[in-house]
């Protein structure tokens, strides 16, 4: 774990999605170098999933930035946006729940190996686990890579912790973060919460985060 005394990084306010600001554990390992490995997928399909903001939408930017990906989110998958695709050798599919046409995705998995294309999937849930009806499509989405985020372990959510804080521009010592990490619930969506819940008090009481704060948030 990295020595901070006080952690302030990030001055602007603003989220980065950059490789360099993605935090690599052991949850997230595999998703990470399968990004990093493209074009050397044995699919033409990767499938990264896992709960609400566990980094899947930072790790297709870093696969955007790097591989000039289309991307796009599950409501602008529509006939319309087959030409466009056409000119794009990686396509994104962000934050899929499956509330899209399955005719449609279909459609879009069959441009993906006519045209020898590359797409990568983000969704909470493995797609291969979605009932779809069309059973071209429910063989199709068991043939694709799947790469899980695994719940945080401490490394990791001591990491979410600082860039969460840094993004707000929140200042917390070392040990508060270390006492969070011993009771904070091993979740990304919980972690997240919390973030928020930290940043609405500082905001409110224009002081500084202590002991006190988190044991009244916790």
């Amino acid at each position: 774990m990295k020595e901070y005394n006080q952690l302030l990084l990030n001055l602007n306010g603003k989220q980065n999605f950059n490789s360099d600001d993605f935090y690599v554990s052991k949850s997230n390992f595999y998703a990470y170098k399968l990004i990093e490995k493209w074009p050397k997928w044995e699919k033409n399909i990767l499938n990264i999933y896992g709960e609400a903001c566990s980094g899947k939408t930072h790790l297709a930017n870093i696969f955007k930035k790097k591989n000039k990906a289309k991307k796009i989110s599950e409501k602008e998958l529509t006939d319309d946006i087959f030409k466009e695709l056409k000119l794009f050798e990686n396509i994104i599919l962000d934050d899929f729940n499956n509330s899209t046409e399955e005719r449609i995705l279909y459609s879009l998995f069959n441009l993906v190996d006519s045209d020898n294309k590359y797409l990568l999937i983000n969704s909470k849930e493995a797609i291969n686990e979605v009932n779809f009806s069309l059973n071209d499509l429910k063989s199709r989405s068991k043939n694709c890579l799947f790469a899980k985020i695994e719940n945080p372990d401490d490394d990791l959510i001591f990491a979410l912790i600082v860039k969460n804080f840094s993004d707000r521009q929140i200042t917390i010592e070392k040990k508060l973060i270390e006492y969070i990490i011993k009771r904070i619930d091993r979740s990304y969506s919980k972690i997240s919460e919390f973030i928020y819940k930290v940043d609405e008090l500082s905001l409110k009481k224009k002081k500084a985060i202590d002991i006190k704060t988190i044991k009244e948030i916790v």
